[in-house]
C-alpha cells in the first residue's frame, strides 16, 4: 500500500501537467519552435537571465542559515546552499518534497535538528508568501489604469475577455484551483499529525519563532527582498529574447511573473502545465498572439527548469565530496574500560612516638580556672 502511494505521488502530479500541456498544445505549430531556437531568439538575453535564479537560491540558503542560527544550529555555508539546490531539482520530479529534503541534507552533512529545520522552512514560505502578496497587490493597483486603458482601446469588457476562455480553459483554471487548496490542506493533516508529540512541537514551534530570535534583521530582510527581485530578473531579462515580447514593459512582466508565481502553487512538476498557461493568458490579454505565447512559456519554462536539474547535479556532485562530521557519543554510551588494579603494598610508616607534655607546659598553656577555648572578644574585655 505505501509502495503504490508513492508511485501516485509521483504519477499523478506528472500526468496532470502532462494533461494540461497537452491540451495546451495539441494545435500548437512545432515548426516555430525549431525556428524560434536556431534563428529567431536572441540567447544572450537567455544567459544574463542564469545568474539571476543562481543567486535566488543562494539568497535562500543564507536567509535560512540564519533562521537556524539563533536555535543553535550552524550549518556550513556551502552546505546549506547545495541543499537548497538539490531540494528544488527534487522538486522536479516529486512536487514539495524538496522542503523536507534539505532538511535531511543538513542533519546528515552538519547535523542540524531536522525538527527545527522544518520549522525554519515553514517560517521560510510564511516570510515569502507575505512577500509576494505584498508584489501581487502593488501590482495590481499599478495596473488598474492600463487595464482600464487597454479595455476602452480595444472595446473588450473584462466579460468578454474571460468569455474568450473555453470549456476547457475554466476546466483547467478550477481544477488547479482545487489542487492548490487540496495540497495545502494535506500539508496542513502533516503538520497536525507532526506535532501530536511534544517534543516535536516543541522544536517546530522553535523553527517557527526563530525569527524573533534572528541576528542581523536587516540582512535577513536584504535577503528576502533580493530574493524575489532576482527570482523577477530571472524571468523578466526572457522577454528581450523574443521580438513579441521585448516591447512589453516592466508592468507586463510584473503581472506575468506573480500569476505565474501562483500558477506553480499547483502540485505540478515545476509548475508544469498551469504555469504555462497561465503565462500565455497573461500575454494574450495584453495583445501577444496566442502562438507567440504558448512558445514563450514553453521555451522560458523548459530552459529554467533544466538549469534546476543542473544545479541540482552540481549539489549531488558537491555534497558527495563534502565531509560528514562525526557522530557525537554521549559518555553514558561508551562502556567503561576494565583497566586491572595494581596491588601496591601498604607503606609501612613506623610510629613516631611522641613524648607526654610535661605538667608545667600544661599548665602554661591552660592558666587555672580559665576555660579551655577561643579567647575572649574585645568586647568582653572592656567590660
Amino acid at each position: 500500500m505505501k509502495t503504490l502511494r508513492s508511485i501516485l505521488k509521483i504519477l499523478l502530479p506528472v500526468a496532470l501537467g502532462a494533461a494540461i500541456l497537452w491540451w495546451m498544445y495539441r494545435g500548437f505549430d512545432w515548426a516555430t519552435l525549431e525556428t524560434a531556437l536556431t534563428s529567431e531568439m536572441n540567447w544572450t538575453w537567455m544567459w544574463l537571465s542564469f545568474p539571476f535564479g543562481i543567486l535566488a537560491q543562494v539568497f535562500r540558503a543564507l536567509r535560512w542559515r540564519q533562521l537556524l542560527r539563533p536555535l543553535g544550529e550552524e550549518a556550513r555555508a556551502h552546505t546549506s546552499i547545495n541543499a537548497v539546490f538539490l531540494s528544488y531539482a527534487s522538486s522536479l520530479v516529486v512536487p514539495r518534497v524538496g522542503e523536507v529534503l534539505r532538511c535531511g541534507v543538513l542533519k546528515r552533512y552538519d547535523g542540524c535538528n531536522f525538527t527545527r529545520g522544518v520549522g525554519t522552512v515553514v517560517t521560510e514560505r510564511v516570510v515569502d508568501m507575505a512577500m509576494i502578496l505584498l508584489l501581487s497587490l502593488g501590482v495590481f493597483v499599478l495596473q488598474i489604469p492600463v487595464f482600464m486603458r487597454f479595455f476602452h482601446e480595444t472595446g473588450l469588457s473584462l466579460g468578454g475577455f474571460l468569455g474568450r476562455f473555453t470549456t476547457t480553459g475554466w476546466l483547467v483554471t478550477i481544477i488547479s484551483g482545487v489542487l492548490v487548496v487540496l495540497t495545502g490542506y494535506i500539508l496542513l493533516r502533516r503538520f497536525q499529525f507532526m506535532t501530536k508529540t511534544r517534543s516535536v512541537l516543541k522544536e517546530l514551534t522553535e523553527g517557527l519563532l526563530s525569527i524573533r530570535q534572528v541576528e542581523g534583521k536587516a540582512t535577513f530582510w536584504f535577503y528576502s527582498f533580493a530574493i524575489w527581485v532576482c527570482y523577477f530578473l530571472h524571468f523578466y531579462l526572457t522577454f528581450f529574447c523574443f521580438r513579441f515580447t521585448s516591447g512589453l514593459g516592466l508592468g507586463v512582466a510584473l503581472v506575468a511573473f506573480v500569476v505565474g508565481t501562483f500558477a506553480v502553487l499547483v502540485p505540478t512538476p515545476n509548475g508544469a502545465g498551469p504555469w504555462h498557461f497561465a503565462v500565455k493568458t497573461v500575454l494574450l490579454l495584453y495583445g501577444v498572439d496566442s502562438n507567440d505565447g504558448a512558445l514563450f512559456a514553453l521555451i522560458v519554462h523548459t530552459i529554467q527548469t533544466l538549469l534546476v536539474a543542473v544545479l541540482g547535479l552540481y549539489a549531488v556532485a558537491a555534497l558527495a565530496l563534502t565531509s560528514v562530521p562525526p557522530a557525537s557519543v554521549s559518555p553514558a554510551s561508551v562502556p567503561p574500560t576494565s583497566v586491572p588494579l595494581t596491588s601496591v603494598p601498604p607503606t609501612s610508616v613506623p610510629p613516631t612516638s611522641v613524648p607526654p607534655a610535661s605538667p608545667a607546659v600544661h599548665e602554661a598553656a591552660v592558666p587555672d580556672g580559665s576555660p579551655s577555648g577561643p579567647p575572649p572578644s574585645n568586647s568582653a574585655t572592656n567590660q
